[in-house]
């Protein structure tokens, strides 16, 4: 049988869709599709932790002047209220589900990180994501009412009418259709309702902290259905991450320099104080352009960061995963500097939802980095995408739990995937090339740094790319390599586009031949209307 259904559809294993999976399986039966192992999500990546009021001292009003002020004042100030005033709510049912954050005698250990006015970064370690995820995969697998789909790839949101004809507000989403890597098919999960939860897109970039599985999927698959992408332009590179030949895509957590690591060119000469008054503590994206400039003036390949002179006991407690790791590649961390560079880390922008995390498209919602929900503007705050995706999945869940449909029950035959114009591709070249290209061009034309001649010699290329893709689309059944260049393919078109559109430098869109900040901060959309192809 080629269809699946379930009242709820979750499409993706970070901490959105575990959180979604757990509260939905309270009132209905939920199938659970993630692309990779259930443990494979950007959200066990999360080194630094999540940012939170919970110490009394503390205020919502400085949390929500510090995501304001990092965001260069674009991001939305009721999202930015509703995500800050959930965080108390967000760590109890954390906890509750078992996640053990750090704590000392008086309360949580709390961590001060970039761009913060004050110590409220909740932490394990320096493993906080995988704590979460850890604790939130053995509640899910122990839910006789949620199924997992590991390794399963999601390709399109199945509608009730083609886009091509029908705009979002007119369309419904009745579940997707998902690849399965070990049977060679496409099956229909059918669903009430679904919720995309994918995560970023990292891998548009040829560097990037993200693991291999973050290629836009949830982003690109609400685009091709008629949905807008907000603010695409808004790309956040990490300014650490660890340079070593053999370590991949290593993140050096900015909690380090939350603790006191400074930041020096190879030869020794610190550099952050002439970029910003706080230095490393600087936002990221300043941070991030420091260090790229640093690196093209001196022409070496790293910076260094400094921890060496904290005490060994301290740095082993707090960091023990960044020192293990380390010193795996040979790297005693409280000996000597680490070799980083900066890389491809979040997506500010996403699919537009509204503060319950729903699309335009009737039973169909985003949340986690998929999404775009007003609250990191033009630049994230450290720590608060784990504090987003909790709290727009619980905001998702309370929608859904109001708004109860019925399963359909009659499957007509335009719902199950149609392989009859289609063959086995022998051409995978092509797909290795494309996706090696994409990845180049991103890196060295829409970057860190841009200019609008660069932008658009990027836009002609990727242009190309995507005929060829649509092309291939039209005559192969698709494969995971497939589906996946596809999808960064959607996103690179949008991040270059959304970025030719900004004609001012904000946050983290830097651009030489606008290097001027506007007076009015305003949203770009990436729309139907610029949409030539990619429709099934």
């Amino acid at each position: 049988m080629r269809v699946k259904k379930s009242e709820f559809l979750v499409i993706g294993s970070g901490l959105g869709g575990l959180v979604c999976a757990l509260k939905l399986s309270k009132i209905g039966g939920v199938n659970l599709v993630t692309k990779g192992r259930l443990e494979a999500s950007n959200s066990v990546y999360a080194q630094g932790g999540i940012a939170a009021v919970t110490d009394e001292k503390d205020r919502f009003s400085r949390h929500i002047r510090d995501t304001m002020k990092a965001g260069a004042w674009l991001s939305d100030p009721e999202t930015v209220k509703f995500a800050v005033s959930s965080g108390p709510e967000v760590i109890k049912e954390l906890t509750d589900y078992g996640v053990k954050f750090d704590r000392k005698k008086d309360g949580f250990e709390l961590g001060l990180e970039g761009g913060h006015s004050f110590r409220r970064i909740l932490h394990r370690s320096d493993y906080t994501g995988r704590e979460i995820v850890t604790a939130l995969i053995k509640k899910v697998l122990q839910s006789p009412n949620i199924k997992v789909f590991e390794n399963y790839y999601a390709v399109d949101v199945i509608l009730r009418h083609h886009p091509k004809y029908t705009r979002p507000g007119k369309n419904r989403a009745i579940g997707a259709y998902v690849y399965d890597s070990s049977r060679n098919g496409i099956y229909s999960f059918i669903s009430a309702k679904t919720i995309l939860a994918t995560g970023g897109a990292g891998k548009v970039y040829l560097y990037t902290s993200n693991p291999d599985i973050a290629t836009g999927d949830g982003m690109a698959m609400g685009y091709k259905c008629g949905l807008d992408l907000m603010n695409m332009e808004f790309v956040q590179f990490h300014p650490t991450c660890l340079y070593h030949p053999r370590a991949g895509n290593f993140l050096i957590s900015e909690a380090l320099r939350g603790e006191g690591a400074r930041l020096m060119l190879a030869s020794g000469k610190k550099f952050m104080n002439k970029y910003s008054r706080l230095a490393e503590l600087a936002p990221r994206d300043i941070v991030a352009r420091a260090i790229d400039k640093e690196l093209k003036k001196t022409g070496d390949e790293f910076v260094c960061l400094d921890i060496s002179f904290r005490d060994p006991s301290f740095v082993k407690k707090r960091f023990p995963y960044i020192h293990k790791t380390c010193l795996d590649y040979g790297i005693d961390i409280t000996r000597s500097p680490i070799p980083v560079v900066p890389a491809a880390h979040f997506f500010c922008g996403g699919l537009e939802v509204d503060r319950f995390s729903r699309t335009a498209i009737k039973n169909l919602y985003a949340v986690g980095e998929t999404s775009f929900t007003g609250l990191h503007g033009a630049n994230r705050l450290a720590s608060n995408s784990l504090l987003e995706a909790a709290a727009f999945a619980a905001g998702a869940c309370n929608s859904i739990k109001e708004d109860r449909i019925e399963i359909p029950e009659r499957i007509p035959g335009y719902f199950l995937w149609d392989y009859r114009k289609t063959k086995n591709s022998g051409e995978d070249v092509i797909i290795t090339q494309n996706w090696n290209e994409i990845r180049q061009l991103m890196w060295n034309y829409a970057g860190i740094i841009r200019t609008d001649d660069r932008l658009q010699k990027a836009g002609k290329r990727i242009g190309i790319i995507t005929e060829e893709i649509e092309d291939y689309y039209n005559k192969y059944r698709p494969n995971r390599n497939f589906v996946e260049l596809r999808n960064i393919a959607v996103v690179a078109k949008a991040i270059i586009k959304s970025s030719l559109k900004r004609k001012e430098s904000r946050g983290l869109n830097f651009n030489e031949d606008y290097p001027f900040t506007l007076k009015k901060a305003v949203n770009t959309r990436f729309n139907r209307y610029e949409r030539k192809i990619f429709r099934k």
